[in-house]
């Protein structure tokens, strides 16, 4: 799943606001500095999706505030497919 992520660093808090069904704005309890705020943006993320933060990559905007990230959804176990 590919998202489009506004980030908003040194917030006094981390929040995930959802705009829309492919925008998100996050807030960081983190600065921008030496790539700080974006390793907090995949934690983030990761608790949000409940995914693991190997399964979550910045795309495009490492530099920026808006960034394009992609999510890759946690595949459910062989067992739980079949009927």
């Amino acid at each position: 799943m590919l998202i489009r992520v506004y980030v908003t660093p040194n917030a006094k808090e981390a929040r995930v606001v959802k705009v829309s069904d492919d925008y998100f704005e996050v807030r960081i309890n983190e600065m921008a500095v030496g790539g700080r705020a974006n390793k907090r943006l995949l934690e983030i993320l990761a608790e949000h999706f409940k995914v693991k933060k190997s399964r979550i990559f910045i795309l495009k905007g490492r530099k920026t505030r808006n960034k394009l990230v992609q999510v890759i959804p946690e595949r459910a176990p062989d067992s739980q497919l079949q009927s």
